[in-house]
């Protein structure tokens, strides 16, 4: 057993579970965004982007007449029950309104990463015997009509953006445009205006709603088969616990193909924000100081870039400016530490802190649109040196839990309630167990009801009376708050015995080097551990202008200020670890990892086993005995 899983024993065996009450909730999560129509319909839903520059709010009601004729247009075209469809978009309002169209029309969605390549595509639409594909543009429709001939289920592909299509010299209607679909909708209404409602009312908790491949690591991805049961529950479990109120402005840039992204349209329809929408990741800090949001939700690395910059470009200031951004963050984690242990805040320290905000916090709040109350994490685990400088600042990140395969969520620290190093409490109607072996299982509304297809694999996770084995290595504390120690598959062991949990040793490092962007720590069957780096392009820039470093970026990697800084924070890392954990030796490469070169999946989780066969001999060359 590593000695990760031996720190989590005392807790092995110990269950916890959510204490708030779940609200009622709709058979379907089409059955509930009408429900949501029918209270709100005059209520801001959704706001997007135009193409002036500026945003267009929709309401409930005119997003309702929108769904409603997308979703004759599928039964028109003949959908029947659990019917998949296939969406291949970025992140906008229009994948919200065709995943909600075919939820209406009783089928279910497959989701597709924009940035999966034409194999893969053709694997996940004919694996999950999709009828239908839904495609943003030219780019994403080559790589479905790439080989016809691989994908004989599909009845129809369906397109929103026709400008670089030339769909003319096509002879048949096997692609047809969004338009065209939401024209045959309007007929069958003209004909069964009860047509659509009918559809969605025949859909019961068991039905298939969706389809989300895994992105995986390794090997083949996974159809995770997730059923209207399981969003309508989430939608409920988020209700109670305040994250996010029904007078919020959310800002949505996730990957809707993730389930991250999913889970919150789902609590959106339960609960009934607003959501502002848009999934360009270059304009996330822009979209922020433009539409003000209360509330934003992300992966680790979106935060993590955030920090470093900030940091670094305070760094780099020098001077008074920067002992007095020091002294405010030392300051601010002071104050969080007495109220985390439920003590008062002395006089003294309570003016420092109102100074500080005024000086340092309220500066770094305005750059993201002045009005956030918190920011929710999920996806990845998030550095605790990351989550205490944002909850130092006034900004709280409550990091969750949870999995493709338990519907995105299961555990999550709750408002003014935030533990800093933990994914805090399950969801309400959730059940969280440690087993024997420091495994993570998880019980609840949320699961799976297994993997498309595949009977053996499902049966592997799915250990029991409900219960789902995650992979994952965690702890219960006295409190019940949960905390992860690391992937159950990736625990490394040195060719000493000794275990080491790389993502929390890769997350600790990028904290204290924030020129950082990617870090994989290899130690399997080695005698000490070493570590590949990648050079964050955004936060380099900065630095190489405030260090007097020319050349261009390509020459970043082999620079000594450079290497002398990640050396310098290797040091303070291995101050802190265990000695076997210590890294011995760092290699920066000279570009980022990147999804369309197959190093990261596209939720951007290492893929260490391709990392570490790419760059074999130059692992190696830190192990010049073997």
């Amino acid at each position: 057993m590593s000695d990760a899983v031996q720190e989590s024993v005392p807790s092995a065996g110990r269950t916890t579970t959510g204490p708030e009450p779940l609200p009622p909730v709709e058979p379907s999560l089409g059955a509930q965004f009408y429900a949501r129509v029918a209270l709100d319909p005059a209520r801001e839903a959704f706001r997007a982007p135009t193409s002036g520059g500026g945003w267009e709010s929709w309401s409930w009601g005119r997003s309702a007449e929108r769904v409603t004729e997308l979703a004759a247009g599928f039964l028109a075209l003949g959908m029947q029950p659990e019917d998949r469809v296939s969406i291949a978009m970025n992140t906008r309002l229009d994948w919200i309104f065709a995943d909600l169209a075919v939820m209406c029309a009783g089928g279910a969605t497959t989701t597709v990463y924009p940035s999966t390549n034409a194999e893969d595509v053709a694997y996940i639409v004919h694996d999950s015997g999709s009828r239908y594909v839904v495609v943003e543009d030219a780019a994403q429709l080559a790589k479905v009509t790439a080989d016809r001939r691989a994908l004989p289920d599909v009845d129809k592909v369906i397109i929103l953006d026709t400008s670089q299509a030339d769909l003319s010299t096509r002879t048949d209607e096997w692609v047809i445009t969004l338009e065209d679909l939401a024209g045959r909708g309007r007929a069958l209404l003209a004909e069964s205006p009860e047509a659509v409602h009918e559809a969605t009312h025949a859909v019961t908790p068991d039905r298939l709603a969706t389809l989300i491949y895994t992105s995986g690591t390794t090997g083949r991805p996974k159809g995770v088969e997730l059923t209207h049961g399981n969003w309508t529950y989430e939608g409920a479990a988020v209700g109670p616990l305040d994250l996010i109120r029904r007078d919020d402005l959310h800002f949505l840039w996730l990957p809707l193909s993730h389930s991250f992204g999913k889970l919150l349209l789902a609590a959106q329809m339960q609960i009934g924000f607003a959501t502002a929408v848009d999934g360009r990741v270059d304009k996330i800090v822009d979209n922020l100081a433009a539409v003000r949001p209360t509330v934003m939700a992300g992966a680790p690395r979106i935060y993590e870039k955030v920090y470093a910059r900030v940091v670094s470009m305070n760094s780099a200031e020098g001077g008074a400016k920067a002992k007095i951004f020091d002294w405010a963050i030392g300051v601010g984690k002071q104050v969080v530490a007495l109220r985390a242990d439920g003590k008062p805040v002395p006089a003294l320290l309570g003016v420092q802190h109102r100074l500080a905000d005024r000086l340092v916090y309220s500066k770094i709040k305005d750059r993201m649109g002045g009005r956030i109350r918190h920011f929710v994490s999920g996806s990845a685990a998030l550095s605790q040196d990351v989550g205490s400088w944002f909850e130092a600042c006034g900004l709280p990140i409550l990091e969750g839990y949870g999995l493709t395969e338990t519907s995105a969520g299961s555990i999550v620290n709750r408002p003014g309630r935030n533990r800093v190093g933990t994914v805090g409490l399950p969801f309400p109607g959730t059940e969280v167990r440690i087993a024997d072996d420091g495994e993570i299982l998880v019980r609840g509304g949320g699961v799976m009801r297994g993997y498309h297809n595949l009977p053996e694999q499902t049966a592997e996770v799915l250990v029991g009376d409900g219960w789902l084995a995650t992979g994952d290595i965690g702890e219960i504390d006295d409190d019940g708050a949960v905390r992860i120690t690391d992937r159950k598959k990736d625990l490394i062991k040195t060719s000493g015995g000794k275990y080491i949990a790389p993502s929390l040793i890769e997350a600790k490092f990028k904290a204290l080097c924030p020129i950082l962007g990617n870090v994989i720590v290899h130690a399997n069957n080695r005698n000490y551990a070493t570590a590949l780096v990648t050079l964050d392009p955004d936060v380099m820039a900065g630095f190489a202008e405030a260090e007097g470093i020319t050349g261009g970026t390509d020459t970043w990697s082999t620079d000594p200020k450079v290497l002398q800084t990640v050396r310098d924070s290797m040091a303070q890392l291995n101050a802190g670890l265990n000695r076997w954990e210590t890294i011995k030796d760092v290699r920066i490469l000279d570009h980022d990892l990147s999804v369309d070169e197959g190093e990261l999946t596209p939720s951007l989780k290492i893929k260490r086993k391709v990392v570490e066969t790419r760059y074999a001999d130059l692992l190696q060359s830190m192990y010049p005995n073997g």
